[in-house]
């Protein structure tokens, strides 16, 4: 299936022409995201998506019913991109020091980048509504799923308390980098990275395998 071309935008530029209907979609997409990004949720309209995309409103309505829609797609998306690099990570290595190691390094990584799916991610200026927020719980409740998986083969402990040490990781993980890039911290990333890669590492070392968290 195919979208119909139109010949000309309200500036008089040319539309694009015809495109199946995957193609337009991920068009579509690519170039909301860029407006959400520059312009926040709320600033971003539906009118500029369509013109700079080159389509006419019925066209991207026919692919996204609104604008919380669209906006959802991309969060989706975004998100499953963050947690597939928790998983890499934790992935990269067999060492649970050099895993600690790159999942406070991938923190770093992420909210020093310049990249659009991400910014969409740790700066969505649409927390408060309640789709968006659990998506966005979502980077840190399968991310420590992931790691809680690693803690509880390494240590032993039942699934609930590795997953609850899990979840204090990755929060330590995230605040922490936001932080740092928000206070326009001296510190520098790789230094910054380091203590906090030493301090979750000593933490979690103080549950060796088969010994009982103390009560």
């Amino acid at each position: 299936m195919t979208d119909a071309p139109t010949l000309q935008n309200s500036a008089g530029r040319p539309r694009s022409g015809r495109l199946p209907r995957s193609a337009r979609k991920a068009q579509l997409l690519e170039v909301a995201l860029a407006v959400f990004v520059e312009q926040g949720y709320h600033a971003a309209s539906m009118d500029e998506i369509a013109e700079r995309a080159g389509v006419s409103k019925p066209v991207l309505y026919q692919h996204f019913p609104g604008k919380l829609d669209l906006y959802l797609a991309l969060i989706s998306t975004a998100c499953d991109t963050v947690i597939g690099a928790v998983r890499e990570a934790l992935a990269s290595t067999q060492d649970n020091r050099r895993r600690v190691r790159a999942t406070i390094e991938l923190w770093f990584e992420y909210v020093a980048r310049d990249d659009a799916p991400v910014r969409l991610v740790f700066e969505s200026d649409l927390t408060s509504d309640p789709e968006v927020r659990d998506q966005l719980d979502r980077v840190t409740t399968e991310s420590a799923s992931a790691v809680a998986e690693v803690i509880s083969e390494d240590t032993g402990l039942p699934e609930a308390a590795a997953h609850l040490l899990a979840v204090a990781l990755v929060s330590m993980g995230q605040v922490s980098a936001r932080h740092w890039l928000d206070s326009q911290s001296t510190v520098s990333r790789e230094d910054a990275t380091r203590m906090l890669a030493t301090l979750a590492w000593r933490g979690i070392g103080g549950f060796p395998k088969d010994e009982p968290p103390a009560a």
